[in-house]
């Protein structure tokens, strides 16, 4: 599972040691040294995970705020590098999920790394969406039912293309098949998040019993495959690279 993090710091130091860290489980980084450019980077595209090096960048814990009050990173874990432990409460109360102090010894730093990476992969699974095309029914306030396609889905939501021209707001009731041998009907009511005449963005709220379970093992599905065809372009990649040149 590709974790995607930004790590906002000036200090090569703690860049090396998270690269090490965060590289060799497989998490791609995203540098940026300056609090603006991360914060204008967090308030248009959703992170797994955010390191912040609070004390030693210019505005690092106002972005610290910003990126936790950012509609796309809301839930995002976030790390709060510090210089002085006395802070650490502080840092908790300004939106960080966990802190690392200056100098930042290597066993500490795995603690906190591992325990990060399984909330990382978590909220990657929440947010991440894969692109899939299956019919959804949709239903207003009065119970009229309308045909839409899915276009993605994530176990947090999804979004759909409208077959007709419709504006839906509010809190909206949403099935559809779970593909399988046997199909398992997902029922749940989701908020619309944003909408055009055409398409619509879904975020559940209520999953109806049952089929939580089975929209797990469908996402799980999914991962796997994604994975799989990942590892196959990855083959052709190499085998292109070292194919000798005639």
């Amino acid at each position: 599972m590709g974790l995607d993090c930004l790590v906002v710091t000036g200090d090569a130091t703690l860049l090396g040691q998270v690269k090490s860290h965060f590289r060799a489980r497989g998490a791609a980084l995203d540098l940026r040294q300056d609090s603006a450019s991360a914060v204008e980077l967090a308030s248009r595209r959703h992170w797994d995970g955010v390191i912040i090096d609070c004390d030693d960048v210019t505005g690092g814990r106002d972005a610290l705020v910003k990126i936790r009050g950012s509609r796309s990173n809301h839930e995002t874990l976030i790390i709060a590098v510090l210089n002085n432990s006395a802070h650490k409460e502080a840092a908790i109360d300004l939106g960080a999920n966990l802190v690392l102090c200056k100098p930042i010894d290597e066993n500490r730093l795995r603690s906190v790394l591992d325990a990060a990476l399984v909330k990382m992969e978590r909220e990657h699974r929440r947010y991440f969406r894969y692109g899939i095309d299956l019919p959804v029914r949709l239903h207003d306030h009065l119970g009229q039912s309308f045909r839409a396609k899915m276009k993605n889905v994530s176990e947090g939501g999804m979004a759909v293309t409208l077959i007709d021209p419709v504006h839906l707001s509010g809190v909206v009731p949403v099935d559809f098949d779970i593909p399988s041998v046997v199909p398992h009907p997902f029922r749940a009511k989701a908020d619309v998040v944003w909408s055009d005449s055409f398409s619509m963005g879904l975020r559940f709220l209520h999953i109806e019993k049952g089929c939580e379970v089975a929209l797990q093992s469908w996402l799980s599905s999914l991962e796997s495959q994604s994975q799989f065809r990942d590892s196959i372009e990855a083959g052709e990649r190499d085998s292109s690279q070292n194919a000798p040149v005639g």
